[in-house]
């Protein structure tokens, strides 16, 4: 019983939440006093609500409210825009008199005194709030059952600044803001296209979190397109703080270490891959933008592999793909090596190696797993640290604490080596979130490693690639264009062709206007 009236309560809270109140519902008073202490009243009386009444018209008939939040809006364009036409303009105006006599209050203000690019009717309560609770002025005229929503948004934001997660030493230094028109002209900037896309709706009964969908009408799949806006319309939540809220209520899989969302602030990333067909994702209040659907090989790919010569390119994204094994499989195979496969050590290593354990009191596995969870620890601290002590913590720290260890004989020098070239080898991941996916598989590996030696790691490398084929990103294989295989998108996987040779989109990501060049290949000159 007890369970079944939590199930009705918690029902009843649900829909509480997705049914609009009273106050949503209601209409715009005619009474321009009454719908003033209606807002100060919802609000609280919050003393970043600006109210101003002014007369207005040829002998100060018009009764007009002008209400803002203070930090929201723009002073300077209140004051230009609506305050001076509203005092003054209106007076000064010859046609002022025949204006007033042939049309009501409303129209003289829509089609004569507001110089607002952007104005919108508003008849509702619930429109009101949504308005001046994001910038925009409101304007309510006494005798009216409806005003205007003026746009005036302009809270402090930062400037355009170069990302700090996905340095580069030659492209854009560009990066992506918290403010989501900043944004999205970031994108226009990449793509002058008439075939860029947005779409916006706000998601969050509370926060009401602008979430903008961009992609390029005729590249993008439109079966991917409609579900991505299924999967938003689907989110019923209160608060939408981060782009972290929207990939956990979107993704494909939830129980799974690998993350089947690409998220980036760099605006050329997201750029490359809508013109790929992809969909992306801007939330308000982030730098960081979703891109959908994802592959596993886009993890492995930066975007100055693109501004670097294709040879460059090739070796560098071998290089991520060798750190990606040593991250993910050194420790694992160091402790299955000198546990149970002695014999495949060089005699010199062998002894070498017994000698330094000789006097270490535990297994390989508890120093692994010693090591590996200092060395985590001290990458959180550096992380977390003020930042002009944070490097200097996590440097210190791993070297001192390491040297004290091995001079103590708690773990070996060989371990310090291995846990060294593991956590040096993560960092080659251009992907962060990527990252911490192979420092979580690390230690199930450390331990089928312990328990049946490379036996349990051939086990637990088949069944991660199970795993990887299993998974898919918005209908899209996760594991494309490797399995299944497609030989045309080999170009731009593992190995890069030259920039002339990449003439097709990706076809497991769109097969709408598939080709993207018919650039030949340039032949060198005769002369």
């Amino acid at each position: 019983m007890k369970r079944v009236r939590r199930l009705k309560e918690s029902k009843k809270r649900k829909e509480a939440l997705r049914s609009p109140s009273e106050t949503d519902l209601k209409e715009i008073s005619l009474d321009l006093n009454q719908n003033i202490n209606d807002i100060k009243r919802t609000l609280g009386g919050s003393s970043d609500l600006t109210v101003r009444e002014i007369r207005s018209g040829t002998d100060s008939n018009m009764h007009i409210g002008i209400i803002f939040i203070d930090g929201l809006a723009d002073k300077v364009m209140i004051q230009e825009s609506v305050i001076d036409p509203l005092m003054l303009d209106i007076r000064k105006t010859t046609l002022s008199t025949n204006v007033l006599l042939h049309s009501n209050c409303y129209d003289i203000l829509k089609n004569f005194s507001l110089a607002s690019g952007e104005l919108k009717q508003i008849e509702l309560f619930q429109s009101l709030y949504e308005h001046l609770l994001s910038g925009d002025t409101i304007i309510l005229i006494q005798g009216e059952s409806k005003g205007f929503a003026v746009g005036s948004r302009n809270w402090e934001d930062r400037g355009v600044d170069e990302p700090t997660s996905q340095t580069v030493i030659r492209g854009p230094k560009d990066g992506f803001t918290e403010t989501l028109r900043t944004n999205t002209a970031l994108l226009r900037r990449k793509i002058k296209d008439p075939a860029l896309w947005i779409e916006t709706k706000p998601i969050g009964h509370k926060t009401k979190t602008d979430v903008a969908l961009i992609y390029l009408k005729g590249v993008v799949e439109e079966k991917v397109l409609t579900e991505v806006r299924e999967r938003l319309n689907k989110i019923d939540t209160d608060s939408i703080l981060e782009s972290a809220y929207i990939e956990e209520f979107i993704q494909d899989e939830t129980y799974t270490p690998f993350p089947t969302i690409f998220n980036s602030e760099r605006p050329d990333t997201i750029a490359a891959g809508l013109l790929e067909g992809r969909v992306g994702i801007i939330v308000d209040g982030t730098p960081f933008v979703l891109l959908v659907p994802t592959l596993f090989v886009q993890f492995f790919q930066s975007s100055e592999d693109y501004y670097q010569r294709f040879d460059i390119s090739i070796m560098i994204r071998i290089l991520r793909y060798i750190s990606f094994f040593l991250a993910l499989l050194t420790p694992s195979a160091y402790i299955a090596v000198t546990t149970f496969h002695q014999e495949m050590l060089p005699t010199s290593l062998l002894i070498s190696l017994a000698s330094q354990r000789e006097g270490t009191p535990f297994p390989a596995l508890i120093e692994a797993l010693l090591m590996e969870l200092t060395f985590e620890v001290l990458r959180e601290a550096g992380i977390r640290m003020p930042r002009a002590v944070g490097s200097a913590i996590s440097i210190v720290g791993a070297l001192v604490l390491g040297q004290a260890a091995v001079e103590a004989g708690i773990v070996s020098s060989a371990m310090v080596i291995v846990v060294s070239i593991t956590a040096i080898s993560s960092f080659v991941i251009p992907s962060f979130n990527f990252a911490i996916s192979i420092r979580l598989l690390r230690f199930p590996f450390m331990f089928f490693a312990a328990t049946f030696g490379l036996f349990g790691i051939i086990v637990g490398l088949l069944a991660m690639v199970l795993h990887l084929c299993s998974l898919r990103s918005f209908g899209v294989p996760y594991m494309s264009p490797m399995a299944p295989l497609i030989a045309q998108e080999q170009k731009d996987s593992i190995f890069r062709a030259p920039i002339w040779n990449l003439r097709r989109r990706p076809s497991s990501i769109t097969k709408n206007d598939s080709t993207r060049s018919n650039t030949p290949q340039p032949k060198p000159d005769s002369n």
